[in-house]
């Protein structure tokens, strides 16, 4: 039902100029049959992490990652269309965007496997604003970028979403962001993590459901709520981290 919704929400607001922050261009998918060994070793590895995550809760079915290596791989080349030519000795800047996408994989979940559905979703969904935070490949060396950001190799995310995260902590939270800074490692980082993963590993599917849905429908500053939310929950443990 969430599937339905999300995708009926962003098929809505990408057919509004108003809503439409990026351009979508002219793109066909291809390569219907895709092999996991046309990805990157780094990919392989999610790839099969999110099968094998995916069969666990039940949404998958035999030959999902043919479907899921297909969308990996043509959202690369779709994305590539909006994307600069960058010469830089940074990793993180090389042709291919350096992690795996978690959003695009937890996109691929939610629509149990449909790679069609998922692609076209996807096409649809970075045409909006909030794509720029919930899709962390979307901005990878994108044209969109003023060219000393994107040759600076930090993500907006990082200096957008996370920095507004330290700033509430410190006024919300005034007892965690001192735990953060004695111990010399920095709200943001933790934060900056969560949200290239799209919480997997630290939530469950429902709630990972829940902060991709919540960001699309009210916004990319709920990725922000988010994230010190979670913060106020982990409280106490911190703090008692801390003292330990």
């Amino acid at each position: 039902v969430l599937a339905e919704l999300i995708e009926k929400f962003v098929s809505h607001l990408s057919e509004s100029q108003l809503d439409c922050y990026f351009s979508m261009g002219n793109y066909k998918a291809t390569d219907a049959d895709v092999k996991i060994e046309s990805l990157s070793s780094v990919q392989q590895l999610g790839v099969e992490m999110t099968v094998r995550y995916g069969r666990y809760l039940n949404l998958l079915k035999e030959h999902a990652e043919n479907g899921l290596c297909f969308v990996l791989v043509n959202c690369e080349k779709f994305l590539k269309q909006q994307q600069r030519d960058v010469v830089s000795p940074l990793c993180c800047l090389q042709e291919r965007y350096a992690g795996y996408d978690w959003f695009a994989s937890s996109v691929f979940l939610m629509m149990l496997g449909d790679r069609e559905k998922t692609l076209t979703f996807l096409q649809r969904f970075s045409r909006l604003l909030v794509s720029a935070f919930l899709w962390l490949p979307r901005l990878h060396l994108s044209m969109h970028l003023p060219i000393t950001t994107v040759e600076s190799g930090i993500h907006p995310v990082y200096f957008c979403s996370t920095h507004h995260i330290e700033m509430l902590l410190k006024a919300e939270l005034p007892l965690v962001f001192s735990a953060f800074h004695m111990s010399g490692f920095t709200p943001s980082q933790i934060s900056l993590q969560w949200i290239t993963q799209c919480f997997w590993n630290y939530l469950d599917w429902s709630e990972i459901c829940h902060y991709i849905a919540i960001c699309i429908f009210l916004g990319p500053d709920y990725q922000v709520y988010m994230c010190i939310s979670v913060f106020r929950h982990l409280q106490q443990d911190i703090l008692k981290h801390t003292e330990a």
